[in-house]
């Protein structure tokens, strides 16, 4: 395969895994994610854009602070630099997915909840998908 073409909102929408990495590339990285009700991805800031399209859901985006609602349909971007946190609100799983620029995660690795991703200390070591 060269580079990746699938029904990204499908598999979102069907994605139970609080993170799935999809496709690496070597400047981005194609990320799925769900979170549970009142589940959030944890404040962080990363040195690299970021990109998220809600497909499902409601929730709350922060980013430096200002807290904006959002639900399926919605895209956030994320500038280098700034404190980010996406929070589930809603009583339903919230599904997403989110574009690295560039990779931050290991190619394929895959953390079915938030306490896995946190206990793995893992990051982009420069191998992609192809």
């Amino acid at each position: 395969m060269t580079g990746f073409v699938q029904d990204i909102e499908d598999l979102a929408v069907k994605n139970a895994e609080f993170r799935r990495v999809l496709y690496t590339a070597k400047h981005c990285q194609l990320v799925l994610m769900a979170l549970k009700p009142h589940e959030e991805i944890g404040a962080e800031v990363h040195t690299l854009d970021q990109f998220f399209r809600v497909e499902d859901g409601t929730g709350e985006a922060v980013l430096d602070g200002v807290r904006t609602p959002i639900r399926g349909g919605f895209a956030v971007v994320v500038p280098a630099g700034t404190n980010h946190n996406i929070i589930n609100t809603g009583s339903v799983p919230l599904k997403l997915y989110t574009l690295y620029a560039p990779p931050n995660h290991r190619d394929g690795v895959v953390h079915h909840t938030r306490a896995d991703a946190e206990a793995d200390n893992e990051h982009f070591d420069g191998k992609t998908t192809q």
